[in-house]
């Protein structure tokens, strides 16, 4: 029997993509699902998708709002008694470079991406620790792991969320509760939805486009199949996805030298 069955299992940014394909798997396991998304269409259409006897509630959630993601933990408590799981999932991304992005832009990604995972880590950790049982997952991404040109909140975004979760393994040491950090790579995802270019973008960002159809081929789907089973297993750290093993290996083997490397295996040259 899965480790999810009949366990309460909240998703934020569950409209699409990693979030809706995680609940699909989930609610096959046999998943309580509290599923939010800032897009109750995409919400709805992830809730219509789901097979039928599932039990799930959805909450229109913009994670960027603390007090909005701490009414959410509430909520949760109040619908389904507590919270088993967290997959703080929700998340956008930014193209552009450092000179380029303006710090409001900047202040817009690491709302969402990065407090949006520190909100609802803290909104959800206290009942888990009541209950002596939990596990927050936390999305970060592989360039959480390396940085990528044109990707620099991101960039910043996804490794704050990798050092989050790799604090919290040694605090929650024997508290019943547990960490897991996610590394997705190479993700099929909407960027036209999901993203958006800085105003001031320029040459150094078009490049960007070009080299997802490289980036980009891994299906959500799949990548939630293993974000599962890697729960399951009992792993700490998840890495998947298209050139997700060889990008963690590079970062420990050439970590200053890697960006010459990624050049001439992705980008498109200008």
């Amino acid at each position: 029997m899965s480790i999810f069955n009949n366990k309460v299992v909240v998703i934020t940014g569950a409209g699409s993509g990693i979030g809706r394909a995680m609940a699909q798997q989930l609610a096959a396991k046999g998943a309580r699902l509290a599923l939010s998304d800032v897009n109750a269409d995409k919400l709805n259409e992830t809730s219509a998708s789901l097979p039928q006897g599932t039990e799930v509630k959805t909450y229109a959630l913009d994670v960027s709002d603390r007090q909005a993601v701490f009414d959410h933990a509430d909520d949760v408590q109040r619908d389904f008694g507590t919270a088993h799981f967290i997959f703080n999932n929700a998340g956008v991304t930014l193209i552009g470079t450092v000179e380029h992005c303006t710090i409001e832009e900047m202040e817009w990604l690491l709302s969402i991406n990065l407090w949006g995972v520190i909100y609802g880590t803290k909104a959800f950790l206290p009942m888990m620790l009541a209950q002596d049982e939990g596990h927050i997952v936390n999305i970060s991404s592989v360039l959480g792991m390396v940085s990528f040109k044109t990707q620099s909140a991101y960039n910043i975004s996804k490794f704050g969320i990798r050092a989050l979760t790799e604090c919290l393994w040694s605090e929650l040491d024997g508290t019943g509760v547990r960490a897991v950090s996610v590394h997705p790579g190479g993700i099929k995802t909407s960027l036209d939805t999901q993203g958006r270019m800085c105003a001031a973008a320029g040459e150094d960002e078009e490049f960007f486009y070009p080299s997802t159809e490289k980036l980009l081929t891994t299906p959500p789907e799949k990548c939630a199949e293993k974000i599962i089973a890697g729960i399951e297993r009992g792993k700490k750290r998840i890495v998947t996805g298209h050139t997700s093993k060889s990008t963690w290996w590079m970062s420990r083997w050439l970590p200053n030298s890697y960006p010459a490397v990624f050049k001439r295996m992705f980008i498109t040259e200008k």
